[in-house]
């Protein structure tokens, strides 16, 4: 499911402007069965105006120091996601995941699912539904929609 991008920037006598207007196209990578993600802007360093309406140049799923990311991600509700990926499988799925994401997979924590640890500041907005997170300590947080 495509995700509206517009993007403000200046005109040449300095007016605000709709520099682009496009839709985000997410991927479903079969490594995390049941997820979407949309890589919606990003840089390697501080923002600047993006007045042509281009993403300034990034790698990488997560940026460096002073890069930035802003990035969506859908969840499917743990009862409705599809089964993980057949070990005959694996290879090709961890391959594309590094192709769609890359690094992501590095900072993974392989004995707890969906966890991770980066050096990111994150900002979670819970659109609909409710997601469990869940800090190093071990303690949970519940998040939801709307006034919890």
């Amino acid at each position: 499911m495509p995700i509206r991008r517009v993007v403000t920037g200046h005109s040449s006598d300095g007016k605000a402007v709709v520099a682009s207007d496009s839709e985000i196209d997410g991927f479903r990578p079969r490594l995390f069965a049941g997820r979407a993600f949309h890589a919606l802007w990003g840089g390697d360093t501080a923002p600047t105006y993006p007045d042509d309406g281009s993403p300034p140049p990034h790698s990488g799923w997560f940026p460096p120091l002073g890069g930035f990311r802003f990035l969506a991600a859908t969840l499917a509700p743990a009862s409705d996601a599809p089964p993980a990926v057949a070990a005959a499988d694996q290879a090709a799925a961890v391959a594309e995941m590094e192709a769609l994401a890359p690094g992501l997979l590095a900072v993974m924590e392989p004995d707890t699912a969906g966890m991770h640890t980066t050096d990111t500041i994150d900002f979670i907005y819970v659109i609909s539904g409710e997601v469990v997170m869940e800090l190093d300590d071990g303690a949970e947080v519940r998040l939801g929609a709307g006034p919890q």
